[in-house]
């Protein structure tokens, strides 16, 4: 698994005007291929009269899989220089469409290529980017005296804490980057005085801490 990735902070679209023609770029997390295109089918039915609604995404945090349309422009004109846009910018798991209301005067191949792969841009740094850091999750069990004390402490320290659950003793679900289990390991024994345990899982990604 990649160590991190970096995604687009949130949905949202961002509209420019090149020669009269209209350029609005819908950006959108997508966790998995469906998910993008299912994004891409929704913009296309908000704009049906749209002179075309180009699209490219990125799944996967090595990339893995790529797709991009055309949409009716010439060859390459418009999916690609998108998809180049996202992979410059080392974009994972987001979905672009570009939607374009033509306004009578021809760009040419080069134009097209500066428009489509420029809004883009242009629309990262209007919504923001976020970094996902791959973590191991973990469960820590504890008794209910010190579990309070704990999960203050977690939190204080900026510990990703996805989940508390008190039964019998109480499970805290968190996540750890993986250089850090080991001290966070010694960390916890001290805190608790050895009477918590931690139990290591699998694999996942969340937002990295500055």
């Amino acid at each position: 698994m990649q160590e991190q990735y970096r995604t687009v902070a949130r949905a949202g679209v961002h509209e420019g005007e090149i020669n009269r023609s209209r350029f609005l770029c819908s950006l959108a997390p997508a966790a998995t291929e469906e998910e993008a295109q299912d994004f891409v089918a929704r913009v296309r039915k908000e704009h049906p009269t749209a002179s075309h609604n180009c699209f490219a995404y990125v799944i996967g945090a090595d990339a893995s899989v790529q797709k991009a349309s055309d949409d009716g422009e010439p060859g390459g004109t418009a999916g690609v220089p998108m998809l180049q846009m996202l992979m410059r910018r080392e974009m994972r798991y987001v979905v672009a469409v570009v939607t374009r209301y033509y306004g009578g005067v021809k760009l040419g191949a080069g134009g097209l290529i500066r428009a489509y792969g420029g809004v883009v841009g242009e629309a990262l740094d209007a919504l923001g980017t976020l970094t996902r850091q791959r973590f191991r999750l973990a469960t820590i069990h504890v008794d209910h005296q010190r579990a309070g004390k704990l999960e203050n402490d977690l939190r204080a320290t900026g510990r990703d804490v996805r989940e508390v659950r008190y039964a019998e003793a109480v499970t805290m679900e968190i996540g750890l980057p993986d250089g850090d289990v080991e001290a966070f390991t010694a960390w916890l024994a001290d805190t608790t005085a050895g009477t918590a345990t931690l139990e290591l899982g699998g694999e996942a990604y969340g937002d990295a801490t500055a």
